[in-house]
Parts: structure tokens; C-alpha cells; sequence
């Protein structure tokens, strides 16, 4: 079973919409999956808004559905978005 490197960035509604209580539904929604997060990083967007990035080790064969499905649906949470899929090495 190979490993990926699958960075998704999520974008939340507002600026206002608090990032550590969506990290927190994204540790859950990994964890329930049994997929590591490699790291976080908050990228600024426009005027205030930020989106979170998400770097998750992910098994190759899985499908990237049934993680970008329960990510669109915690709330708040505008668009998830797949940005990167890369074989990982070592």
C-alpha cells in the first residue's frame, strides 16, 4: 500500500469563522478515516479571509471522496478543494 501526500485547502465562509474549531473537525473526520495530517498552514486569501491548508498521508488506492465529502460539510466551511496529490517517498 503506497502513501500520498493529499494537500487540500479548505476555504471558510468569513473571516469571522474561527480556523482552530474547523482544524478540530478535520482532526475528527481524519482520524475516523485512519489518515495522518502531515501539517496545517493558514494562507491569507483577501480582505481578512484566510483558508486553511491541509497536508494529510493518505493511502494511494483510497478514494479522495470520501474525505473532500465530510470536509464540505462541516460548518462554516465555503469550498474544499484538492490542490496537490503526489506520490509520497519514504
Amino acid at each position: 500500500m503506497a502513501i500520498a501526500a493529499l494537500k487540500i485547502k479548505i476555504m471558510p465562509e468569513s473571516p469571522e469563522v474561527d480556523l482552530e474549531a474547523i482544524k478540530k473537525k478535520v482532526e475528527e473526520i481524519a482520524s475516523g478515516l485512519n489518515v495522518k495530517i502531515h501539517s496545517y498552514d493558514i494562507q491569507p486569501v483577501a480582505f481578512g479571509l484566510k483558508s486553511l491548508e491541509v497536508l494529510f498521508a493518505w493511502p494511494e488506492e483510497m478514494e479522495q471522496e470520501k474525505i473532500e465529502a465530510p470536509l464540505r460539510e462541516i460548518e462554516h466551511v465555503e469550498s474544499v478543494e484538492v490542490t496537490d496529490f503526489r506520490r509520497a517517498i519514504g
